[in-house]
């Protein structure tokens, strides 16, 4: 039996307003956490807790993959300098689309959807091209949703205030130590 999409997120205050619309058109979905990047384990962890309280409001299932910082440090070594929207992060998005899309896979979903580029300070674009190539490889479809707009920006804004979404001010990863 078909379990739908798995959308990936990144934090709640990205992926609020996709799942908020999601669950009210009833889509058949789940949101899986697999956020590698995010350091400290404590900033990781709480924004994994922000994301399953949020799925739990919508009731939609939520997915957590393992933690896995010491693989992404190794995938990112030599571009701890990299600008935001740099080649690291094309590298992050690829690992987290291509492990998610394998566990889709695997688990039988539809196809992987992800909120990685509805923060302003994301390419969506590069993105799109991480999930493409992930794609590719594994042979599983990606479906893009809007999430900037149509509206989409200012429900997110709303939705983070309304619901006292923690609001972290970094996308995850931090130079090495």
């Amino acid at each position: 039996m078909s379990k739908g999409i798995l959308l990936l997120s990144c934090c709640a205050p990205c992926s609020c307003a996709v799942i908020e619309k999601m669950a009210q058109e009833k889509q058949d979905f789940s949101v899986v956490f697999y956020n590698p990047n995010i350091r400290p384990l404590a900033e990781y962890q709480k924004r994994c807790e922000e994301n399953k309280r949020l799925c739990n409001l919508y009731h939609v299932p939520f997915i957590e993959l393992e933690y896995d910082n010491e693989n992404w440090c190794a995938l990112t070594k030599g571009l701890e300098n990299e600008p935001e929207r740099g080649k690291r992060c094309s590298i992050c998005f690829y690992m987290r689309l291509k492990k998610v899309m394998e566990y889709a896979k695997v688990n039988e979903f539809d196809g992987v959807a992800s909120v990685l580029g509805v923060s302003r300070y994301k390419n969506l674009e590069q993105v799109n091209q991480a999930a493409a190539m992930a794609s590719t490889e594994t042979g599983f479809p990606y479906v893009q949703i809007e999430g900037r707009k149509g509206g989409m920006q200012e429900r997110r804004s709303q939705l983070i205030k309304d619901l006292k979404l923690y609001n972290q001010t970094y996308c995850g990863c931090k130079p090495r130590i």
